[in-house]
This record gives structure tokens, sequence and C-alpha cells, in this order.
């Protein structure tokens, strides 16, 4: 393959571009060889790679020195140095890192001596442009890791061992010492030299306080019966200058990977310290080692307790359960180490929400659980969840950085919601989920129909991931029409479900649960997909259709790969983009404004259309607005709904068409029902509008058959509609 010809300073400024790349140092100054080693680490299989090339031995030691590489190809025959020197002189700067030799196909003997010297093998020059350059490269910087890992591994299982103050013996299958950490040295007497290959009825001589009598050692047994076991109360162990020790202890076999028994280690200390590492390890046992809150198993012995005082009492108990509001967020964004910080906050924030009889429990990751164990309302379960929801409102401050988080609360209460731990949990939990379910942020108490919903739920989403490839999503387009002169200027797609038992199922019953469990992305490449090809088919029909506009959910805007799907959309359906409108709810574009903005920059780049659907819902900041390049607000049918009947439902329509009138941006009312709201929208000058008193929503077939009779069905602004030419 004829490669374009790259100097080494060009070659040399090859940096990586991500840390999940190798870094490669290249050494020769041969050009034609460095340009086939770049060549095939830039193949796809070497594409993990980012190499550098320089040409003579000084320029590489600085580099080494300098900067951070993972291996190195090395020509032994450089203008500065000739020969096995070259390698020495690089293996004394980089002993730890891959080294691998590159030599011509008839003179390898320089190359084997490197080998033998330290380098990780060699390559000759008929394999410089092939691809298992890149593959062993690969192999042997993975095996660099590996012995990395081991050592590392190796090495703080010394420093644990070595820490600790527990006396620990290993011995292999004679029962001679292998192992002493420094307490089992200082507690026999013994240096592990000394005793290394010593039997350890030698090195740990045991005997009975009362009797005297030597106790056999337990190391011995355990060999023989493959079974854990310890010593025997009253227990002395004589230390190598004859000083004695009560000492308690436990003594395990050690097995290899196919379970065979290759040895066993012993574990003892000082008997005046059992109390103190009963009491610790007890602790670890019941309370989560991040927060120090008592963790499940805790919690649930205290709901026991709870339930049987308020039986014996015959009052109620509560149960919180909590689930921070995307936490997730904070962990991807500033790491798990900002997440931990955040979570010891939280932790300390609930338990000032609470009485001294009530238990704050971790459950895991962001969950917490609170029992309310001296509840006699269900007004006391409300106001420590206000309580705990006010608390939390206040950021907290995590690496001088203020980091804001909300919970989503369930409650269950004893008698009413179960009578046992788990059935508690599980119904708080279940009530937990609606409160996510109604925005977060809030506190929601469990009911028997959750249940029946949570269940449902489940059967939806079984069925859902089936929907799309047994084709039974369709989409729907309800005409979009010009207040002023009747026109339809396009439509918004509207998807449902023919389920061929369910029947037609609306998208309130089933996309929450298709965003939730991640089905929404592919659903939503669907739709567009679907939505472009029908445009593109009505046009060669010849009925013109303005644009249609399509529902772009919060999963959907924020994944990698929208931008580029929605190109690819536009691309295979040929339709020109300006044809094609958006809409992203307000909530989901003020989640994170400024990324929303680049976002939407880039879509406006496309030449797509784009609209604020639900505006007015409570979310909006018109600062970010007026940087958003939005075309279109839609006024949310929650409003036109209650036009006349709500007096300030009024005053927000009409100050919604006065803002998207002074931002140039066209509005559409959502949900028009009647006469008496489409006089208003016309009075006060609202463009465009779309509902039910237009037309409800049609299938692909039917839409085309209204813009053919160009009638307009329920419309009732004039005898016809318009097509917009």
């Amino acid at each position: 393959m004829n490669m374009p010809t790259l100097d080494s300073s060009l070659l040399s400024s090859k940096l990586r571009l991500g840390n999940s790349k190798s870094r490669i140092l290249i050494i020769t100054d041969d050009t034609g060889d460095a340009q086939k080693l770049m060549a095939t680490l830039v193949m796809p299989y070497g594409e993990q790679f980012a190499s550098e090339w320089v040409t003579h031995l000084s320029e590489a030691i600085s580099r080494l020195k300098a900067g951070s590489f993972d291996a190195v190809l090395v020509d032994l025959l450089l203008p500065d140095s000739i020969g096995i020197t070259t390698f020495e002189k690089i293996f004394s700067v980089k002993k730890h890192m891959p080294i691998m030799v590159l030599c011509p196909m008839d003179d390898e003997a320089d190359a084997i001596a490197a080998v033998n010297l330290g380098a990780r093998g060699y390559f000759t020059q008929d394999c410089f442009g092939r691809y298992l350059i890149a593959q062993s490269l690969n192999n042997v910087i993975q095996h660099k890791e590996v012995e990395e890992n081991f050592f590392i591994e190796k090495t703080r299982a010394i420093i644990t061992l070595n820490s600790i103050s527990d006396a620990v013996i290993g011995a292999d299958m004679l029962g001679n010492v292998e192992y002493l950490n420094i307490a089992a040295e200082t507690m026999t007497g013994w240096k592990r030299e000394d005793a290394h290959g010593r039997p350890i009825t030698e090195v740990m001589k045991i005997i009975n306080s009362k009797t005297r009598q030597t106790v056999p050692n337990p190391i011995k047994t355990v060999l023989q019966k493959n079974a854990s076991l310890g010593l025997p109360a009253n227990t002395l162990l004589i230390r190598r200058d004859g000083a004695e020790i009560a000492i308690e202890d436990s003594t395990a076999p050690i097995h290899d990977l196919h379970g065979q028994v290759f040895g066993a280690v012993i574990v003892f200390h000082d008997i005046t310290l059992t109390q103190s590492m009963i009491a610790k390890m007890a602790r670890l046992a019941q309370y989560d080692f991040l927060t120090n809150l008592p963790n499940s198993a805790l919690l649930n012995d205290r709901i026991a307790q709870a339930i049987s005082l308020a039986k014996r009492h015959q009052k109620t108990l509560a149960v919180l359960f909590l689930d921070l509001d995307h936490f997730k967020h904070i962990n991807d964004s500033l790491g798990h180490g900002a997440g931990d910080k955040l979570l010891q906050c939280v932790a300390e924030r609930l338990t000032a929400c609470v009485r001294s009889s009530d238990t704050v429990s971790r459950q895991g990751g962001d969950e917490f659980v609170v029992l309310l164990s001296e509840d006699n309302l269900a007004e006391d379960a409300i106001l420590i969840a206000d309580k705990i929801l006010i608390a939390l409102a206040a950021p907290c401050i995590v690496d001088d950085q203020e980091l804001h988080v909300s919970t989503s609360i369930g409650i269950s209460v004893y008698p009413t919601d179960g009578v046992d731990a788990t059935i508690l949990l599980k119904n708080a939990d279940t009530a937990m989920y609606q409160a996510k379910q109604k925005g977060r942020n809030n506190y929601q108490f469990f009911k028997r129909e959750m249940n029946v919903r949570a269940v449902e739920r489940q059967v939806i989403e079984a069925k859902l991931r089936h929907a799309l490839e047994r084709q039974e999503l369709v989409l729907y387009y309800q005409p979009k029409v010009n207040l002023k002169t009747g026109k339809i200027t396009g439509a918004e797609a509207l998807l449902r479900w023919i389920h061929p038992e369910w029947g037609v199922i609306v998208p309130n019953r089933f996309i929450s649960i298709a965003e939730e469990s991640g089905l929404i992305v592919p659903i939503g490449r669907w739709v567009l997909q679907q939505a472009c090809q029908a445009i593109k088919s009505w046009e060669k029909a010849g009925l013109h259709l303005g644009s249609v506009a399509v529902n772009i959910s919060a999963l959907e805007f924020r994944h990698k790969d929208f931008i580029q799907g929605l190109r690819d959309v536009l691309q295979e359906t040929g339709l020109a983009p300006y044809r094609l409108q958006l809409e992203i709810t307000e909530s989901v574009l003020m989640r994170d404004a400024e990324v929303s903005a680049a976002i939407l920059h880039q879509l406006k780049d496309m030449g797509v259309a784009l609209a604020v659907d639900d505006f007015g819902t409570g979310y909006s900041s018109l600062s970010y607005l007026n940087q958003f390049p939005v075309d279109i607000l839609k006024i949310d049918r929650s409003f036109v709904c209650d036009i006349g009947a709500i007096q300030s439902n009024n005053v927000i329509v009409r100050a919604i068409i006065v803002i998207g009138t002074g931002l140039h941006q066209r509005v559409v009312a959502e949900g028009v029902e009647t006469q008496a709201q489409l006089d208003f929208l016309k009075i006060h000058h609202c463009e465009e509008g779309q509902g039910s008193f237009f037309s409800p929503p049609l299938t692909e077939e039917d839409f085309a058959k209204l813009l053919v009779t160009r009638l307009t069905g329920n419309f009732q602004l004039q005898s016809k509609v318009v097509i917009n030419a």
C-alpha cells in the first residue's frame, strides 16, 4: 500500500487522543520502516494505539523521561548508537516498560541478545506492515498490566497483612511454615527467615494453660480434615524466648483453583483484644461503611422489634423509602468520590430530621430507609417527609462545589400496608416509584392499586420489548392549522401501540416505561424514520405539507448518537431538514440548559425546525429561552383546556403568545377542543392550533385522504381547509 511521506517532526506529533489508547514510541531512522509501523498502528485492529516516532537514541531518551509510554519499538542501529548498547541504554531508563526490538530478517543476533537481557520480543522487517504488530503489542502491554496488577495485589496483601494486629502464619501441606506477618513475628519471637521451612509445632508451640499439656497445633488437623478449626479455650503460645501469651485463633485450609488443599493459614491474637475485635466486627456487620448508618440487616431487626412494640401497644409505625433523584448524574460528571461525599452529607441531614428513637438506614447505592418507630398518626410521617424534602433542598458543599440533590419518598404504614419488614419495605419501595413518576422531589403513601400498576408495568415492558419487531407500533398524524387562514400548515406525528390482544394503547400508558427501560431510543429512531418516510410518500403523491413534528424524549435528546442518527435518517429518506420539526419539552431543555443549548445549535445548523413543547408548565427560564435557537412555542394543553374557566390561565396563555411573538417565534396552541377556545386564541393572535376541534389524530392513509379532499372533518373555521401551498 502506498503511504504518504511523513517526516519525523510530523509523526512525533501524533500523540495519543484519549486515555484509552496505548502510547507507542517508535525509534528508527528508517523512514520506510516508520511509515509501515505507523500505518499498521492505525489499522482497525490497532486503532487503540497512538504512536510517536523519533530517529535518534538521545531524542528517545528525552521523550521517555518526559512522557508516558506503554511500549517501545526500537531499531538497534541508530545514527547515535549501534548494537546491544542501544537496548541497554533504553532499558536502564525504562526497565519495566515493554521493549520490542526491530531487526532485519537476516540479522537477528542482537535482537535475540536483547531478549535475553529483558526485551519482550522482536519483529523482523517482513512483519512491519502486518496487523500482528498491533496484536503482539496489545498482548505484551496487557501482559505488563497483568504483571503490574499482580505485583500491586501481592504488595497490597503483604502490606495489609503486615498492618493488621492479628498474627498470620501460613503453612504448606507438610505443616512447615511458609509465611509470617509482622504481628506473627512479634508474637512468636521468630523472624520470617528463621521460621521458613520449620515445622509449625516448633515455631508456634502451644499448651493448655491449666494442664500445661501440649495442645495439638490446629494446622495439622485442618490439613488432614480439610475443614476450618479453632483452638480450644485456655490456650497459651510459648514464644521463642519462653514468654507465654494467651491466644485465640482461627485456622482454615487454602484451596487451589481446582478446590484441592495446598496449605493452611492460622490467624491468632492476644486474648485481651478479643472483646474490642468482636465489637468492631459486629459493627461492620451491622453498619454501612460509608455513612456509618445501620445497614439493611440491622434495619430489618429494628423494624421487627418496632412491630412487636407497636402490636403490643396498638400503635402504628411508618417506613419511608428514599431514592435520590438523578444521583447517577453526580457520579457520571464528578466521579464516585464526590458522589460518596454527597451521600455522607445526605446521611447527616436525614439523621438530623428524625427523633432519637427513629432509625435512618442506608440500603445501598443512593437508597435510604427511615423507620419512624413511635408513630401515632400518618401526619407524623408527613411532617418528617416534608422536613426531609426541605433539608435536602439546601446545597451540599463537596470539594468547594455546591451540589443539589432531591429525593423521592415512598411511605408504608404498619399494620395497614404490611405486618412484617419485608412487605413494609416492598410497599414503601413501590410508593417511592410512584413519587418518581409524579415528578420526583415528593412523597407518596402506598396504596393497594400501586401493586396492580407495578405488575401492569412489568407486563407492559415485557410486551413493549417485542412491539417494534412485531410491527405493532404505528404513527397517527394530527393536523396543525393556521388560525387566521384555516390552512393546514403541518402535522404532529403521534405514536400508537396496536396490541393484538389489548387493542390501541395510547402513549401515556407506555412512554414513561419505554423511557425508564431505555426502549425509547430505538422506538424514537423508528418514529423519526416513519415520519420522514410519510412526508416523502405524500410529497410523491403530490400532497404538499409544510412539516411534520416529532416528539423527542429526554433520553433520546441526551443520547450520544442522537445527532448522527438524525443525520442518517434524513439522508436515508432524502427529506429536506426544514420539513422536519423536533418538539422537546421545556423540562428536558432546562434540566441542563447549557448542554441543551449546545445540542439545539447543532440541530439548528442541520436545518431542522425546533419547538419547545408543553411551554408554560413551570420549568422555563426566559433568559435561557432567549439563548435557545427555537422556532416554535407550543402552549401546553392544560392551559388551553381551561381557557374561560380559570382566569389565571387566560393570563398565562396571553403572556405566552406575547413572549413568542416578541421573540419572533411561532406560537402553537395544543388541545383546542371548543369554539370558545378557538375564539380566544384568534382574538389574541395565536398563530396556529391543533386539537380534536379540528381533527383527531389520523392514520397515514386517512391523513393523506384529508389532504386530498381538503375537507376539515371537525374543523369549524371555514367550510373547507386550505392546504398550505
